[in-house]
């Protein structure tokens, strides 16, 4: 994975979204990266006055995205006096997915707010969320907690497909000094199948065991060919729906990051897998970093 080197923090400028630009300042510093500020005018609500106002004046457009360009510089002076980072500033004027997937384009990391007032308050519901998954060209974090210190524990579920390697290596760019649990959720194939033919469950339990084994090693394997250190890397292998045990484990093992893939080793795993992240984004607690 290449370093995070520049971020963008994107923002409507609510208190939510200036806990975004609060943790990427914060990453910024630890990575020794760069960080742009970015808001996103929306030009439909001029326009829409302009229709039932006849004779409002042309420069109100202008008047407003000054206003947010004096907001934004405000909170990146917040953000230098808090963090120690000096931060560029950008006001986009357009549609917004089209804004924030074009942005993007230049940087490494993009940065959102979970909540907000207006479209970081629904980033993660219906087809906003949808959207800005299918078309964001780099990873992005969604950032749900005023950040009080650099993350320190990584839950990074994997399902042993090549996106398994990206997502370990995106968690080690993001936080190079965290510790990180690796998870994998199993179910045994076809296991109502066999209950429903009957096979007796002391089998299918030993089923159930021997799918664990084999889980443990190949979570064993991905640690050593990524690098990652034994004392620093717990290894955990439930059986059970993906979405609820990676919720479950967020609070089990108190991570503060959850590192996940938003594809998978197959057209339909890509679907299944977009199904749980966009259900860890909406239930987990802590923030979301969604690799590519």
């Amino acid at each position: 994975m290449t370093p995070f080197k520049r971020l963008l923090a994107a923002t409507d400028l609510s208190a939510p979204a200036r806990h975004a630009a609060e943790r990427a300042a914060l990453l910024a510093r630890e990575l020794g990266a760069s960080l742009d500020l970015l808001h996103v005018v929306n030009p439909a609500p001029i326009e829409k006055l302009r229709q039932l106002v006849a004779d409002m004046p042309a420069e109100v457009a202008q008047r407003v995205v000054d206003a947010t360009r004096d907001e934004l510089r405000e909170l990146g002076a917040t953000v230098q006096k808090h963090r120690g980072i000096t931060a560029g500033v950008r006001v986009a004027i357009g549609p917004l997915i089209q804004e924030l997937s074009a942005h993007a384009q230049a940087v490494d990391l993009l940065v959102l707010g979970a909540r907000g007032s207006s479209f970081m308050r629904h980033l993660l519901l219906g087809s906003t969320a949808e959207r800005m998954l299918r078309k964001t060209p780099r990873p992005m974090l969604v950032v749900k907690q005023p950040p009080h210190e650099p993350y320190r524990c990584l839950l990074v579920p994997v399902d042993f497909s090549a996106y398994s390697m990206r997502a370990v290596r995106a968690a080690r760019a993001a936080a190079p000094d965290a510790n990180i649990v690796l998870l994998h959720a199993f179910e045994v194939p076809v296991e109502g199948k066999l209950r429903l033919a009957g096979v007796e469950a002391d089998l299918i339990h030993r089923y159930r065991v021997a799918a664990k084994q084999d889980a443990l090693a190949n979570l064993r394997q991905l640690r050593d060919e990524a690098g990652l250190a034994p004392d620093t890397t717990r290894l955990v292998v439930v059986h059970g729906d993906a979405s609820r045990n990676i919720v479950e484990q967020e609070q089990e093992q108190d991570c503060d990051l959850i590192v996940v893939g938003k594809h998978g080793e197959s057209a339909v795993e890509d679907l299944l897998l977009g199904s749980v992240t966009k259900h860890v984004l909406a239930e987990s607690q802590c923030d979301v970093l969604v690799t590519v």
